[in-house]
């Protein structure tokens, strides 16, 4: 009873963040308080990444928030590696994201568009992902392939 009541909880906790079922989140009128930061490094590119640790955090996001600074992002960061996938609904800023190994090898890039549906996922199973402001990566040469580094990579 209790594996069926944890596999459950998890299912559901997945569905909530892949956007398929009505959580609070989407109840959610304003953007979530600034999270506490780490510091990444892309190459000579310094980021200062506020980290959503917990489901709460990662289902609010980047939601309703009108910018993000030049070289802010915001970093995702889970137990389990999984295809993660993202959308942007109530997500009023374009995005870039770049879904990113254990090692801080970058697996993916996407650019998403605001207040849109559609789905944007990782080629691969990973542990996180990061959001940036729509180019970030591109106009620095970050590509897939590129490599993060910072304490949530081991490096």
């Amino acid at each position: 009873m209790i594996y069926i009541k944890s596999l459950l909880c998890n299912l559901l906790g997945g569905l909530m963040l892949s956007g398929l079922l009505m959580t609070p989140a989407g109840a959610q009128s304003g953007p979530q308080p600034r999270l506490p930061t780490i510091e990444l490094t892309a190459g000579m590119h310094v980021i200062r990444a506020e980290v959503a640790r917990t489901p709460e955090q990662q289902m609010i996001g980047m939601m309703f928030r009108t910018e993000m600074g030049t070289n802010e992002a915001m970093l995702f960061v889970n137990e389990a590696r999984e295809t993660r996938c993202f959308w942007m609904r109530n997500t009023l800023i374009p995005l870039s994201i770049a879904f990113i190994a254990d090692d801080g090898t970058v697996v993916n890039i996407a650019d998403m568009a605001p207040r849109s549906e559609t789905s944007h996922c990782s080629q691969q199973p990973v542990r996180f992902a990061l959001e940036m402001n729509l180019g970030w990566f591109a106009k620095r040469g970050i590509q897939a392939g590129s490599r993060l580094r910072g304490k949530p990579f081991g490096s």
